[in-house]
């Protein structure tokens, strides 16, 4: 039963309860028009603290296609937090008019706290370089609308995997599936955190990191880039240094293998050439939309209406 929880890790949910999702996500993507009134009378707030367009997006459009609708902000200037309102606060009021809470923030644990103080549900929409559960939750469905499974995959992860919270929690989801191994394609100063890779040993997961993208591209199932984060390097010097060291170009899709899928959580900062976007095994666009599909599933189940 998923009515009143929260989602504040990718794995607060078992592989079964996201097969539930993604199950109602496939019938709203059949048929959008059937849940256009799902939602009638429920209010979504979006708590966000940092910027974005396709995670607030997706929320707002979901619910509002749900019939549902959305109050918040875009920018914490503009509400009490300016004043210096605890996160604690905010939440307790917000509750006060929302049935469903969505917040990014720019300090990891805070949807967690958020939740310790929320009667409704909360979803966390990215803690600093954490987590990103809904992301994880978007490549998820896109994988297996596209591979129609979820295991037996390997799955290469290209760029910023330091702080790449989009690269941790998809490691972290996709870990629980049967027969996955992981590809991590990174810089040494950008290498995925330690913690991550003593989960995969731990379990016995194989994976391995390489510096160049060339050697392993035939290799994989998924390649799955990502920008090099600007707002999160304290030294502007080293991201200038390392912002361009991977971009996949239509020589590089060369080498790689016909099934083979590009996924990106966007947005890109040049590590994408668009001659890319053309090539049918290009995702990053689709894996937008259904974005949008899997939240509106995701809504339509914490507030148990679906």
């Amino acid at each position: 039963m998923l009515k009143g929880r929260h989602l504040l890790d990718p794995t607060d949910f078992s592989p079964g309860e996201l097969d539930e999702i993604f199950d109602f996500a496939d019938q709203i993507i059949q048929s959008p028009a059937q849940f256009n009134h799902l939602c009638d009378s429920s209010i979504l707030a979006t708590l966000f603290y940092e910027p974005s367009t396709r995670t607030r997006f997706s929320f707002e459009a979901a619910m509002l296609r749900l019939g549902g609708n959305v109050v918040g902000f875009a920018e914490p200037a503009s509400s009490s937090v300016a004043k210096g309102e605890s996160v604690a606060d905010t939440i307790r009021t917000v509750a006060c008019y929302a049935d469903i809470i969505v917040m990014r923030h720019p300090k990891e644990g805070a949807p967690r706290i958020a939740s310790q103080y929320s009667p409704v549900p909360v979803i966390n929409a990215g803690d600093g370089g954490h987590l990103h559960p809904t992301q994880t939750l978007t490549d998820l469905l896109t994988i297996r609308s596209v591979k129609h499974q979820l295991t037996g995959l390997t799955i290469g992860c290209c760029g910023d995997l330091k702080f790449g919270r989009t690269v941790h929690s998809l490691i972290k989801a996709t870990s629980r599936y049967p027969d996955n191994r992981f590809v991590l394609i990174s810089p040494k100063e950008l290498r995925v955190p330690d913690y991550v890779t003593a989960d995969l040993a731990a379990k016995g997961i194989p994976y391995q990191e390489v510096e160049r993208l060339d050697d392993v591209i035939s290799d994989l199932d998924i390649l799955y880039m990502t920008r090099v984060q600007k707002e999160r390097f304290f030294n502007e010097d080293d991201y200038v240094r390392l912002k361009d060291v991977y971009v996949l170009d239509a020589e590089k899709m060369r080498l790689a293998r016909q099934d083979m899928i590009v996924m990106h959580p966007l947005p890109r900062v040049g590590e994408i050439a668009y001659d890319v976007d053309s090539d049918p095994r290009a995702y990053y666009f689709k894996q937008a939309k259904f974005g949008m599909y899997v939240r509106m599933a995701l809504i339509s189940k914490l507030l148990g209406v679906s």
